[in-house]
């Protein structure tokens, strides 16, 4: 028997598919039981529900109204409201912010500091370990595995580590297992823990407190460590997610989200500092029809009000094949600008198919940056891709990443100019600025230096050929870029804290015109989301 936990803290917004993706191949293995644990979900909510003295009138206030806040971020209706939406996440968020009287962490929605230990450091992640009582969120991490232990008696824990604000709770739910329960076996895995043991210099800190560390997919891995046989030939570890145990309508977010992966890796795969191309993940797509089937399998078991595909970037395959046969609920993913999206029919035809939105990772402004960078990407193209997805209504998320070593200060005004002449086609925004990655090809022609103190640090500093450095980036992007008026518009219409994972809510048919007062019709469509989803459910 196994417990897979997803630790604190990560946003709320909708089931992990990482151990739901997990337990879906061990449930199918004879001889193994597997339970799920989301204490990320159950700490925050702990968080929330907990009561304390409003030293102020804002906290008075947010604990006033916290039901009716929670109500209505979970309320589908909320869509068609932002300025309520946006009022009720500050306010819960400053509960949650407003949770430790010591003032050692810095706390919100979406992530975890703590003001004197650093998930960067192992010594400091040990010291957790050693020490869980000093985690904020100790006593409810505590009787939440006390709990799941009663219930499960399981001989192996294993802890999903995807981000490093979920680094410093990890370890100290791990110090709890191993204190109260040292009989168990821990594991850890994860994209965290992945990038760390793929650094060339790898050496495990962890010796003595893990039992075991797995990078990369881990279902074959788990299932070895579990004592249980793979059939000669490998087994097949294309399993759907299965989210037994989880709970699916206690999630923040304005109706249900079912998170659904059909690839691991990207098919692009040759972007220069791409993670995953230095850690060397290939990409291993499901096969369009089974994926279409385990899709609409889950969606009619959960009738989800939004389907969330995790992939780093739907192919066009699998794209074609969702308008072949469309799920039951409407769905949002991250693309690649292609030929396919510059074609008006074609993104009509997602638009039927129930697409509300796409991520667009269009990066830059300036062609040579992209081309620099191995991208892929032609500019012109990329414009009528985006006049296409508006004409269609089709919501797009467009991130932009700035201070990349080919871009100069000339580079990035061609990005602002590129991003002032689309914004009519342009829904959101994410801007970012560059991270050189700690090992890589590309990181050894430039000259770099500790980005972050700490022996797991993933990021390095570097010096930027034309001194474009991140002091200088940072000046641009808040002096210029973030304040041209027709940007401005667009950044204001983020959602706080949830961004991406909340957007297609307000892109949904009969959200566009929210009483945000932005004045952006983000879809053409007037269908609300239930009557598309039954719509293409009639086709089907």
């Amino acid at each position: 028997m196994i417990l897979l936990v997803h630790p604190p803290v990560a946003k709320p917004c909708e089931p992990p598919a990482g151990i739901a993706k997990i337990a879906g191949y061990l449930r199918k293995r004879p001889g193994i039981r597997c339970s799920l644990l989301d204490a990320n979900m159950a700490g925050l909510t702990y968080l929330l529900r907990k009561e304390r003295p409003a030293a102020d009138t804002w906290t008075a206030r947010a604990l006033r109204n916290r039901s009716s806040h929670l109500g209505a971020l979970r309320d589908f209706r909320t869509r068609s409201h932002f300025d309520r939406y946006r009022r009720a996440v500050y306010d819960l968020n400053r509960l949650i912010s407003v949770s430790d009287p010591s003032g050692d962490h810095e706390l919100s929605l979406v992530n975890f500091v703590h003001r004197k230990l650093s998930p960067l450091r192992s010594t400091d992640l040990l010291r957790m370990a050693e020490t869980p009582e000093e985690n904020l969120f100790h006593a409810h991490l505590q009787e939440s595995l006390d709990e799941a232990m009663d219930r499960h008696h399981p001989s192996h824990v294993g802890f999903s580590l995807n981000y490093l604000s979920q680094a410093l709770c990890a370890f100290a739910m791990i110090g709890i297992v191993k204190r109260r329960y040292p009989g168990i076996r821990m594991i850890l895995g994860g994209g965290l823990v992945t990038s760390w043991m793929r650094r060339p210099e790898w050496k495990n800190p962890f010796t003595g407190l893990v039992d075991h560390m797995v990078e990369g997919p881990g279902e074959e891995k788990l299932c070895a460590i579990l004592g249980a046989e793979i059939e000669p030939g490998g087994a097949d570890v294309f399993c759907p997610p299965d989210y037994d145990g989880l709970p699916f309508d206690a999630y923040l977010s304005p109706g249900g989200v079912l998170p659904y992966s059909a690839s691991s890796g990207c098919y692009w795969g040759r972007c220069l500092f791409c993670p995953e191309r230095a850690e060397g993940n290939p990409y291993v797509p499901v096969a369009p029809q089974r994926a279409l089937r385990e899709i609409e399998s889950l969606v009619k078991r959960f009738r989800p009000a939004l389907l969330h595909l995790l992939d780093n970037a739907l192919s066009p395959a699998f794209l074609q094949a969702l308008i072949e046969e469309p799920p039951s609920a409407p769905w949002y993913g991250f693309v690649r600008v292609t030929d396919h999206l510059a074609d008006e029919d074609f993104c009509m035809k997602l638009k039927r198919a129930g697409c509300v939105l796409l991520q667009v990772g269009l990066e830059s402004g300036d062609q040579g940056v992209l081309d620099a960078l191995q991208k892929g990407i032609d500019l012109s193209l990329a414009k009528r891709a985006l006049r296409c997805l508006k004409k269609a209504g089709i919501a797009t998320y467009v991130y932009l990443l700035f201070g990349t070593p080919p871009e100069t200060p000339e580079g990035a005004r061609k990005t602002l100019e590129l991003t002032v002449a689309m914004k009519e086609c342009i829904s959101f925004l994410n801007v970012a600025i560059f991270n050189m990655p700690v090992h890589g090809p590309e990181a050894e022609a430039c000259r770099t230096s500790p980005f972050y103190e700490g022996d797991l640090s993933l990021y390095r500093d570097f010096i930027h050929p034309t001194g474009w450095d991140r002091k200088s980036v940072r000046a641009f992007l808040d002096r210029e870029f973030r304040r041209h008026p027709a940007i401005a518009v667009i950044l204001r219409r983020d959602p706080p804290f949830f961004t991406s994972n909340h957007a297609p809510f307000f892109a949904l048919s009969g959200a566009a015109v929210a009483t945000d007062s932005t004045g952006h019709d983000f879809s053409s469509g007037t269908r609300t989301p239930i009557s598309l989803a039954k719509r293409v459910k009639n086709r089907l």
